[in-house]
């Protein structure tokens, strides 16, 4: 088995180091690929400190991937060599189950192979994008636009596609109103996605310091949670909550439309309770999604290709692999603008 040159974390909550890490076999259905761009996910920094559940290690997190192919398999018919190409949060799926039979292979029942800290089904270990080469199959593979600009397009691969997907699926369009609930890396591109499909959009948030932000990115206004549960009754169509924190859910509730919709993408640790009356008296719904399948996750490549929609983000260089423990400090701090990637050039 080949290597490649990475940066890994030995054991949970250990720092960053560089070091070699193995790189699947070019078989007949797969792409290799020079990684150029990988995005840092608040969900890497949980895994490499073992915050979720028990991982593996040493790991190499990473799962918005943008790079270059450099060769393919003798049956990969859809990408060639020179491709700008882009791999997300999972690398396989059955391909059997009723999910995946749908093409819906984020939800497959099997479970599918996470692009790193997982397991392929022969057993081998997944490694992700902190490294500057992957191999993985054509069907996982994503054809990134020419005209977006290469480094910013990496967060797309999971924070884009997870707030997109469910404003797609709910129907997000012009005459409608959405709430977006936090602009951070996930808000804040789906206040670009929801201002592009037609939406009236507004940011419900704690913190003016970002209401310019928010109306740069296209929301009509930035609403303060405090202040809007009394004066914005019956008023959304749609909330998206991108947060990670405890909810007044019975409020949020309020604030729907007669068959409104409210629809969470961020998961906080603590179960949330609501009464079943802030349901039932208005034909309102509590819903949830997960990224976005493969189908989904092109889909919305392509609409950031016809709208040029990319992520905010700060660049990495990681010549010193403390830079990434550093990111990940500011990243739990809540100190970026939006999302942090790194140059996979530096590793």
């Amino acid at each position: 088995m080949s290597k490649t040159h990475a940066l890994i974390v030995s054991a949970p909550g250990a720092a960053f180091e560089k070091a070699e890490m193995p790189v699947r076999e070019l078989t007949a259905d797969a792409v290799a690929i020079s990684i150029k761009y990988s995005g840092i996910c608040h969900s890497d920094i949980h895994q490499a400190r073992d915050e979720w559940f028990e991982g593996i290690f040493p790991m190499v997190p990473g799962h918005e991937i943008v790079g270059e192919v450099t060769a393919v398999g003798d049956a990969v018919t859809k990408f060639k060599v020179g491709d700008r190409v882009g791999v997300g949060t999972f690398v396989d799926s059955c391909g059997t189950c009723e999910p995946c039979k749908q093409g819906m292979e984020n939800y497959c029942r099997t479970g599918n192979v996470q692009t790193y800290n997982g397991r392929h089904y022969d057993g081998e270990e997944s490694y992700g994008g902190y490294a500057k080469d992957v191999v993985v199959k054509e069907a996982f593979v994503l054809r990134v636009p020419e005209n977006l600009d290469y480094a910013a397009t990496a967060p797309l691969l999971c924070a884009g596609v997870t707030v997109y997907s469910p404003l797609k699926h709910w129907k997000v369009g012009p005459g409608m109103k959405v709430g977006i609930m936090g602009l951070g890396g996930l808000g804040h591109m789906a206040v670009k996605f929801a201002a592009a499909m037609g939406a009236e959009t507004y940011v419900l948030g704690h913190s003016l310091s970002k209401a310019q932000d928010a109306k740069d990115f296209g929301a009509k206004d930035y609403l303060m949670t405090t202040e809007i549960f009394e004066t914005h009754k019956d008023f959304f169509d749609v909330i998206l909550n991108t947060t990670s924190t405890d909810l007044d859910l019975d409020s949020l509730l309020g604030m729907l439309k007669v068959g409104g919709t409210f629809v969470t993408v961020g998961i906080s640790p603590n179960k949330q309770e609501f009464h079943p009356f802030s349901v039932v008296t208005g034909l309102r719904s509590i819903a949830g999604a997960n990224t976005g399948s493969i189908a989904a996750t092109q889909d919305m490549l392509d609409f950031c290709g016809e709208h040029n929609i990319v992520s905010t983000i700060e660049m990495v260089d990681a010549s010193d692999p403390k830079t990434i423990d550093n990111a990940y400090a500011r990243v739990v701090d809540s100190d970026i603008r939006y999302r942090f990637v790194i140059d996979a050039s530096t590793i």
